[in-house]
């Protein structure tokens, strides 16, 4: 209703009490009960998923925030006023410990890194609060120019090329590399003018991420603080799958990341093959009333990885066909309005 159906469509009192429902719904208390009072999810940040390596014991505050706004979750309740206040101070220059979350005790080990934690924490803040709307606060912009220039210095460097070090026998990504991350692109998808600002750098942005991802295993180090590099983007994620015909292996992956190209600009979109080539696939099982339908869908599609999080499912499975259906329609359709193509409604 709020996204999707035109104008006139529905009577506002109809949305505002579908909204009220929301709130109260147990998808979303789920979420906002486990809320700190600081506004943080699990004293961390950017945690994707708990990690016992990493001493993580639930999912981060990024992640969390986004998955409300994913939800549809008014950003005027309690739960955003929270984190706004900690996520705004995280794109400062405070030194309070508490805002540098799971990275605190690796920065008081490592001290010369702790800028570079702290930068790692605003590309998720500056994600989650662009994409919760707050694109045009001076704040965000500030904070969200720096993560662009950072990327475009990467970008124009013989580091683009080969990013890579080896160490102890295995690959990691060099410390001065500062490649586009899942958070970066999600900030830039919700800028629409920052891409207005910085238009050359998204050429280079939708270049880069057109190629192939490289197939080698690596892990993302800063000092001797090293992490698994869920968050890197190296080139184009998706992979498809010859024998479901040109299917993504991953459909909540590709859904995530067409999403995140539409909203930076159709011919983004386009450059990058495997992503634009599982989008149509995806379309092809769309029937005559707009409904993905594929033949023989016995359960919905599962997520390989814990970046979609946020996004994936919205709608559970409950064993009936329609809601199967209902993420990855939901999904085609604001892709095709982003992309600013004619949506028909019956």
């Amino acid at each position: 209703m709020a996204e999707l159906a035109p104008p006139g469509a529905f009577d506002i009192a109809a949305l505002t009490e579908a909204l009220r429902v929301l709130v109260l719904s147990p998808d979303v208390s789920a979420i906002t009960t486990r809320q700190a009072d600081n506004g943080l999810w699990g004293d961390n940040f950017l945690a994707f998923q708990p990690s016992e390596r990493d001493e993580i014991e639930e999912v981060g505050t990024v992640a969390q925030y986004r998955r409300l706004v994913q939800l549809g979750v008014p950003n005027t309740t309690r739960p955003y006023r929270l984190a706004d206040r900690i996520l705004f101070r995280t794109l400062s220059r405070d030194q309070d410990p508490e805002l540098l979350g799971e990275f605190a005790i690796p920065a008081e080990e490592e001290p010369k890194f702790t800028e570079v934690f702290r930068s790692l924490v605003r590309e998720g803040a500056c994600a989650a609060l662009a994409e919760a709307g707050r694109e045009e606060d001076p704040r965000l912009r500030g904070a969200a120019h720096k993560v662009v220039s950072a990327m475009s210095a990467f970008l124009r460097s013989p580091l683009a090329e080969d990013p890579f070090i080896k160490k102890g026998g295995g690959f990691q990504l060099h410390p001065d590399a500062t490649p586009p991350t899942w958070w970066s692109l999600a900030m830039l998808s919700a800028m629409p003018s920052l891409q207005r600002e910085r238009a050359g750098f998204l050429e280079r942005l939708g270049q880069y991420l057109s190629q192939p991802a490289p197939t080698r295993s690596f892990m993302a180090a800063i000092g001797n603080h090293t992490m698994k590099p869920f968050y890197i983007l190296l080139g184009d994620p998706i992979e498809l799958d010859p024998k479901a015909k040109g299917l993504p292996k991953d459909i909540p992956l590709a859904l995530h990341f067409v999403e995140l190209l539409a909203g930076i600009g159709a011919e983004q979109l386009a450059a990058a093959p495997n992503a634009s080539q599982g989008f149509m696939r995806l379309l092809e099982d769309v029937d005559s009333a707009g409904i993905w339908h594929p033949k023989n869908l016995r359960s919905q599609p599962k997520a390989s990885t814990p970046l979609t999080y946020h996004c994936w499912p919205l709608a559970p499975d409950d064993g009936e066909l329609a809601s199967r259906q209902a993420d990855i329609t939901f999904r085609l359709a604001c892709i095709a309005k982003r992309l600013g193509w004619q949506l028909e409604y019956s």
